[in-house]
């Protein structure tokens, strides 16, 4: 199948009608209020953008403004938002559980009228100290008698693990990125800048069904790439020199990620031989992930055959990440992260070299933990491609 035709299937498996939404947000409701009994919280407050987006499920609602609240308890989950969304709000809450409120208060307000009989009320630890204040004083001036929780991570927790839905639409959204790859092999050239070819890159994705992109893409070239963060400039495109590109879409309200290295001419032997080494220990980290494995693991093992290549130290970053409605989400791919990878786990392998006023080269694939292993939603070659 080529990756025009895994495009197109991937838009089809993505869509998602207004049932399997209301069926999806049921889902995560109820995981959510498990939590809630875990923490001893009789209500819950979310304030974080993208743990709302996760919970209700809606489509084309939100953007990155912290303009809503969304208020759970045992029997009900009600969003309070302004008019700038509450028509959107209401259309994708339609025939669900999901309550709309745009009465025009603050936020802390709103929570403290519509308490109940609450006894505690569970709060985001990304809420911040100014709004926490006027929680505490909303609560006082209402004389509610609730006691406020603080909470550890629960919403970007639960996130950690997705369901099918999820899965669907970030495969949308990389099949849109292979796609972006296949297309910009034949657009680069010599002479180029980095920032032509970001630009182009870009300007693909988003003309081929991404809402945006799921960040800024990196192009660096020759000893740019040394950087792994690199910000495209001015510098030209060069024969005998590699170049890292690292990108993704957001579409269908996910985000894909990506990097491959690609060579401007033939490259020497040591650029060779650097590949070669990057793409084992991308290739043997994917092959062993698999439920029970952690990320101190998987990024040791990547670590171990970098330097049984000749190339020990040279990565300097943690070798994955979380994915999902944002870039960047739980769990790691890192020393730090000792605890087992859990099936539903969408992750990055991303293993670099790094020789600093020499080059750089980064081969990067996500995918998803399954009970027999892991699943790859990237689809382009890891063969080394010379341009």
């Amino acid at each position: 199948m080529t990756v025009v035709e895994d495009f197109e299937e991937a838009k089809q498996i993505a869509a998602c009608n207004p049932a399997q939404a209301h069926e999806a947000l049921q889902g995560r409701l109820s995981r959510m209020r498990r939590a809630m009994v875990g923490c001893s919280a009789d209500t819950f407050l979310m304030r974080d953008v993208s743990n709302i987006a996760w919970l209700t499920a809606f489509d084309d609602v939100f953007d990155g403004e912290p303009a809503h609240a969304l208020l759970i308890d045992a029997d009900s989950v009600r969003l309070h938002t302004d008019s700038r969304y509450a028509a959107a709000c209401r259309i994708a809450a339609e025939g669900g559980p999901c309550a709309i409120d745009d009465e025009p208060v603050a936020h802390s307000r709103w929570v403290a009228s519509h308490l109940g009989d609450a006894a505690s009320l569970g709060i985001e630890d990304s809420v911040s100290l100014g709004e926490f204040r006027q929680l505490e004083r909303a609560l006082a001036e209402s004389e509610r008698m609730c006691r406020v929780l603080e909470t550890d991570g629960i919403g970007v927790g639960l996130r950690a693990i997705k369901d099918a839905s999820e899965a669907a639409r970030m495969r949308a959204a990389q099949a849109i990125t292979d796609a972006a790859f296949s297309h910009m092999v034949e657009f680069i050239a010599p002479g180029m800048t980095e920032r032509d070819v970001k630009a182009e890159l870009e300007d693909f994705m988003v003309r081929h069904g991404a809402a945006g992109l799921a960040f800024g893409s990196i192009v660096a070239s020759g000893a740019n790439g040394a950087s792994p963060h690199a910000i495209p400039g001015a510098k030209c495109l060069e024969a005998g020199e590699c170049v890292v590109m690292d990108f993704g879409a957001r579409a269908y309200g996910y985000c894909s990620d990506m990097t491959r290295t690609v060579f401007i001419g033939e490259p020497d032997a040591r650029l060779r031989d650097a590949y070669s080494v990057m793409r084992q220990a991308n290739e043997q980290v994917e092959a062993m992930l698999a439920p029970g494995v952690t990320g101190a693991q998987a990024h040791q093992l990547a670590e171990d055959v970098l330097a049984a290549g000749g190339f020990g130290g040279k990565m300097g970053h943690g070798l994955g990440h979380g994915v999902g409605i944002d870039i960047h989400e739980s769990p790691v791919l890192a020393p730090r992260n000792t605890a087992p990878l859990l099936p539903g786990n969408v992750v990055t392998v991303e293993p670099g070299i790094y020789i600093e006023g020499e080059f750089g080269m980064r081969l990067e694939d996500f995918g998803i933990i399954t009970e027999r292993g892991f699943d790859v939603f990237t689809q382009s070659t890891h063969e080394m491609v010379i341009i």
